[in-house]
């Protein structure tokens, strides 16, 4: 499982859309088709109905999102403060 595939997987269950969620991750709509592809078979169930141009979670696709949704926003934070810390002055080291 990889970072992309769920950032590919919450957009699409978003907007319910491959096109739409290709376009607002600045990705190519075969790329985000191929994420949730991968993910579907590291997954071992389809996460998509996909049916005359509609897209729907699936039973397992909803049962992901959520677990989905916290990686994401937890892996951002991680981002966001390892960032802010080579922004900071080091760490004082106790004294020997």
């Amino acid at each position: 499982m990889q970072f992309q595939q769920l950032r590919s997987f919450r957009e699409v269950a978003a907007e319910m859309s491959f096109t739409r969620a290709a376009r607002n991750l600045h990705y190519s709509q075969p790329s985000v088709t191929a994420h949730i592809k991968n993910l579907e078979e590291f997954i071992g169930a389809p996460l998509f109905h996909r049916a005359g141009g509609r897209v729907e979670l699936t039973e397992a696709g909803a049962r992901l999102l959520p677990h989905a949704e916290k990686i994401i926003l937890i892996a951002e934070a991680a981002c966001i403060d390892a960032a802010s810390a080579g922004r900071t002055r080091p760490a004082a080291r106790p004294a020997a």
